[in-house]
């Protein structure tokens, strides 16, 4: 059974930094496009970050110049570097790996709880 397990979420104060990591079973994730989306409370999830197996990147507007995804693939892990963190990054965030366009797998979730 393919497992993707985020870690790192928590409690910081505006202005701090976090770093979110995503290990996988079962599947070699520098086959795969992966991502980490999150979701806030009334909200729809949302993209965050996403880095191909041939390591482009792409961004969401929110996050550009202060979030960084990173892959290494000898850990297969992937990761989200999240610096300048304020009140509206508040939200469950989740790892994402894609190959193609039917398969694909979530991670349960990490909560990152900015707050003074």
């Amino acid at each position: 059974q393919v497992q993707l397990v985020e870690s790192g979420g928590g409690l910081v104060q505006p202005g701090g930094s976090l770093r979110l990591s995503c290990a996988a079973s079962r599947i070699i994730l520098g086959n795969y496009v992966m991502g980490w989306y999150r979701q806030a409370p009334g909200k729809q999830r949302e993209l965050v970050a996403v880095i191909t197996s041939g390591g482009s990147l792409n961004y969401g507007e929110s996050v550009k110049g202060r979030f960084t995804i990173s892959r290494d693939n000898a850990k297969n892990t992937v990761s989200l570097q999240m610096n300048s963190l304020n009140p509206s990054d508040t939200a469950v965030y989740y790892c994402n790996a894609k190959l193609g366009a039917t398969l694909e797998f979530w991670g349960q979730g990490t909560q990152v709880t900015v707050s003074s």
